[in-house]
């Protein structure tokens, strides 16, 4: 399997990677780097934006338009511009969270997930927008991450990083209200393996395919890791780096899988053996993945 990165500079933390249906270009975050990436394959031309505050994600929308979700809000930006709106203000205290994984669902909807950055207890939460402004959907976790939906529309998934678990629910498409949590998968913690043990890493940003199998970035497991909708471990992507943060498929055919990825914080032994490390990934796959859905704006 033949594994690439792109020509641009590496990120301190890469996120949220977002093929953009119409601009055929992709778009990803570095969330304390704060900064917007933008790359055309085609004209392999790169472009970036920076922001005051630290970047969660970001989503397209019907308009032309992305949502970027920063510390304090969730804003409208232009990348044709520049121009930036408040869509919706942070409902939390920004000095102890921050938004952060986000996804939209085959209906337009814009969800986004907290992360409560202290990580000693289980107050994030995750949010769905609406036209009267954000709503507290779920709660009970503390990194909020591994957002996808089926191909159906019918399953939603979503993962507690640092309770190294995801979870499926189901979701009525229709008025956009998840039900019935489950364990999905569940990953052994660090202290499960001695110290020279194979930590196979904890679960982050995550993707569905067109067979409805979701793809989900192990951080600090240096894989990615594909399961059918049933559960089971179909196939694993050994990296050439440490942390994987999240997938997405991308490309005309959609069969090519982006793959963000963090080096801050990172030792420099392991940055020196992985030097790719904050870099975008790129390879390709058998099953194509599914057209990101645009956020419809009111």
């Amino acid at each position: 399997m033949d594994i690439e990165r792109l020509p641009v500079e590496p990120c301190l933390l890469g996120e949220s990677p977002l093929w953009h249906p119409r601009e055929q270009a992709l778009y990803w975050c570095d969330i304390p780097g704060r900064t917007l990436h933008r790359y055309d394959p085609g004209s392999q031309a790169h472009a970036s934006w920076a922001f005051a505050h630290d970047l969660g994600c970001c989503a397209a929308c019907d308009d032309g338009t992305l949502i970027v979700a920063q510390r304090d809000s969730l804003l409208g930006f232009d990348p044709a511009t520049g121009g930036r709106t408040v869509m919706a203000s942070a409902p939390y205290d920004t000095a102890f969270e921050r938004f952060n994984d986000g996804k939209t669902d085959p209906r337009g909807r814009f969800w986004v997930g907290t992360i409560y950055e202290p990580r000693d207890q289980r107050l994030a939460s995750l949010y769905r927008l609406d036209p009267q402004g954000l709503q507290r959907v779920a709660g009970d976790i503390t990194t909020s991450n591994g957002l996808a939906f089926s191909p159906d529309g019918r399953t939603m998934y979503w993962a507690d990083t640092k309770a190294h678990t995801v979870t499926a629910w189901d979701y009525d498409l229709k008025r956009g209200e998840p039900a019935n949590r489950r364990i999905f998968a569940r990953f052994d913690p660090p202290a499960a393996h001695p110290p020279s043990g194979d930590y196979a890493g904890r679960p982050d940003g995550a993707a569905v395919d067109s067979e409805g199998c979701y793809w989900v970035a192990m951080f600090e497991g240096g894989r990615v890791l594909r399961y059918s909708p049933e559960g089971e471990l179909l196939r694993t992507v050994q990296l050439p780096v440490r942390c994987p943060t999240m997938p997405c498929f991308g490309g005309a055919d959609l069969r090519t899988l982006y793959i963000t990825t963090a080096r801050e914080k990172r030792p420099a032994d392991e940055l020196a053996a992985m030097p790719w490390s904050g870099c975008v990934l790129q390879l390709r796959v058998d099953v194509p993945g599914l057209p990101a859905t645009l956020v419809r704006q009111p």
